[in-house]
């Protein structure tokens, strides 16, 4: 009688294992950028440089690789056109000829550290510290920027619409995190309806982690988009100093499926 009762015992439990799928996907953060300023110069970590276009400021470099680094310095004589200054890079270059592409419905994670100084401060017009853009002119897709808001310096990302309409996805404070190691992230769907999401650590403290659903992320006849870093600002505020940005451990991710191995 007892073995009867476990040889059925036995049979239901094999009944009962679930059977395993042969194969399954997943979605994983592969990363495809990683530029180091101890072996690639300015020129080979980025698509593009826009240092002093107007030559307002002949015979100065203002960006360039700075210990760990790289540095944006920006000095109140320095143009880019009349009422404005701008000392940025664009894009993510891979080799010599070669630089990524952010394409329609991509989903991309984009990160690194910056320092920003007590001299870059906050201004009553726009003060933009990372954009992502369209290659060629028009507005940006979403900034990072430094205003004054309600008479408060602040730090914060606001996405643009296709009608050049700002929405902001979050903010804080910007006077006690200037003079400080800063790791922020910009998670986001490059697609008609995708999504934006933004962090900012000051190390173990998370001071914003937001995320805008529903956002136009991508433009009719658009090739690809491309991020851009440096000091692009008006010169139509008062208080302008000279100034610099730091940014290092550069590091962008592209989300993509992978396939689980079968049994």
């Amino acid at each position: 009688m007892i073995k009867r009762l476990s040889g059925a015992l036995a049979a239901l439990t094999l009944i009962a294992l679930p059977t395993a799928p042969a194969s399954a996907t997943a979605a994983v953060w592969t990363q495809r950028w990683n530029p180091s300023p101890a072996g690639q110069t300015v020129a080979q970590a980025f698509e593009g440089i826009e240092d002093d276009r107007s030559d307002s400021h002949s015979g100065v470099t203002h960006i360039y690789v700075s210990g760990d680094a790289y540095r944006f310095d920006m000095h109140t004589q320095d143009r880019d056109g009349d009422d404005r200054q701008r000392n940025e890079v664009k894009g993510m270059r891979t080799s010599s000829s070669a630089y990524i592409k952010i394409l329609k419905n991509q989903v991309w994670r984009i990160s690194y550290q910056m320092y920003i100084p007590t001299s870059l401060d906050a201004t009553s017009s726009f003060t933009h510290i990372a954009q992502m853009k369209v290659p060629g002119s028009g507005a940006p897709l979403y900034t990072m920027s430094l205003p004054i808001s309600g008479g408060t310096p602040k730090i914060n990302v606001r996405y643009w619409d296709e009608d050049e309409q700002t929405h902001e996805v979050g903010n804080t404070n910007l006077n006690p995190i200037q003079g400080k190691w800063l790791d922020t992230t910009f998670e986001f769907k490059a697609s008609d309806s995708g999504y934006l999401r933004w962090t900012l650590k000051d190390g173990s403290t998370t001071l914003v982690d937001k995320r805008l659903d529903n956002t136009d992320l991508w433009r009719a006849d658009t090739d690809y988009l491309r991020p851009k870093w440096g000091i692009y600002r008006s010169i139509n505020s008062s208080g302008l100093q000279n100034t610099y940005l730091l940014i290092r451990n550069l590091r962008a991710e592209q989300q993509t499926a992978a396939a689980a191995e079968g049994p």
